[in-house]
């Protein structure tokens, strides 16, 4: 499991990334990936083998669009997925936000397999894109957002070929309930009377030499709710208990300007 991470990884996983000068694909292709569509990462279950006629990623649907006819498996929230590539020469944004696109909204398990199944996968991608999944209460999957603005995020480093499992197994953790356990527990202590998630969202960043988890969280202060959810992060993508992560407010990457540098490096995985 030591393979997985680009702090003290020797040896991939998966196949390499996509040769250099190969172009990256966000939007939707004519040929979709073959994907089963599993039940066990949701609250719900799919009772029936029926499958709807996938959409395009490349344009915004609106959440519930292919929830018309048949049977539907609602989400307990709506989801957004973005992505964002990096400037190509000579052609400057002014900020992070201008790179940013939306794709998609969906709130049932149908509707999310529609869309995902026209996504590339990381390993498609060459640097430097990222890749977001926000609940649909965040206006925009930036630091600022009111509901990312008092949070933070805990951070996994990749070793290069091994972002395809973890980016499929953090994305159907998160939409399919299971932190909700933690929302709950957390409920008469915040001071927030609303329904969303802890979760705010999810990004992968595909950079040259690794990929970069990070699991964005609502609340920054709450010491006892980010180690619940550092647990519950490395339960998930099954991670050694010995995995490095780290951790970063939003208001410290507002300051430096920064998603990852300076961030606070998680010391309990060194005692264990």
């Amino acid at each position: 499991m030591a393979a997985y991470f680009s702090n003290h990884s020797t040896q991939a996983r998966f196949p390499s990334a996509v040769p250099a000068g190969q172009s990256p694909t966000i939007p939707a292709q004519s040929n979709a990936r073959p994907r089963a569509a599993s039940s066990r990462h949701f609250s719900t279950s799919l009772s029936g083998s029926g499958e709807e006629q996938p959409k395009p990623a490349h344009t915004t649907v609106a959440a519930d669009a292919d929830d018309a006819s048949g049977d539907v498996h609602p989400l307990r929230s709506t989801w957004v997925s973005w992505f964002r590539q990096q400037r190509a020469p000579g052609n400057k944004i002014v900020n992070y936000e201008e790179g940013i696109k939306k794709i998609a909204a969906f709130s049932s398990v149908e509707s999310f397999w529609s869309l995902w199944t026209h996504l590339e996968p990381p390993s498609s991608l060459v640097p430097t894109t990222d890749l977001l999944l926000f609940h649909s209460g965040v206006r925009r999957p930036v630091w600022e957002d009111p509901l990312n603005i008092a949070g933070g995020k805990w951070i996994v480093r990749l070793k290069k070929g091994v972002a395809d499992r973890i980016w499929e197994d953090i994305v159907l953790g998160i939409i399919g309930d299971q932190f909700h356990a933690h929302d709950s527990a957390g409920a008469e202590e915040r001071s927030w009377e609303d329904d969303w998630p802890e979760i705010c969202g999810v990004t992968l960043s595909v950079r040259a030499s690794e990929d970069i988890l990070s699991v964005w969280n609502r609340t920054d202060g709450d010491m006892k709710l980010r180690e619940s959810l550092r647990d519950m992060i490395k339960d998930i993508l099954k991670l050694p208990s010995a995995t490095i992560m780290e951790y970063k407010s939003n208001n410290d990457s507002m300051q430096d300007k920064s998603s990852f540098r300076n961030s606070a490096v998680d010391r309990t995985a060194s005692l264990s």
